[in-house]
């Protein structure tokens, strides 16, 4: 399951780096509080100081999040995966603070890395006890 979320968060990432760098709209609403392009095309769809996608910095961190799903979860891919929820909770924030739009394709990551830091936190105390 953690695997298959990585590769679709892989997915979405590719897609949204494309869409950033061909500089067309993506396929989500473009006016009111849904609004993938106001969100896409803010300061902060970018690494701080560069012209790097956020995207790309999700395109690195699911492939590693999927990559770690071929082992035995355990301790790394708990803390991996809070590190890419702490990062899901500043652009949550972004976006609705900061921007006043959500992006319907950005949602979709931060449900997977929810999805991936939940996997891992279920798996963790079942590895705890078979080390015990």
């Amino acid at each position: 399951m953690a695997l298959a979320a990585g590769v679709a968060g892989v997915a979405i990432s590719v897609y949204l780096t494309v869409v950033h760098y061909a500089g067309f709209a993506p396929a989500c609403p473009v006016s009111g509080p849904i609004n993938c392009e106001a969100v896409l095309s803010s300061p902060f769809a970018v690494v701080a100081g560069t012209t790097i996608p956020t995207s790309v910095a999700g395109i690195v961190w699911f492939a590693i999040s999927a990559a770690l799903s071929l082992r035995p979860l355990g301790r790394t891919q708990l803390g991996w995966s809070a590190l890419g929820l702490f990062a899901v909770l500043y652009l949550v924030f972004i976006e609705i603070v900061r921007i006043g739009a959500v992006c319907l394709w950005c949602t979709a990551a931060h449900v997977l890395v929810l999805l991936i830091f939940l996997i891992a936190l279920m798996m963790q105390p079942a590895r705890d006890r078979v080390d015990a």
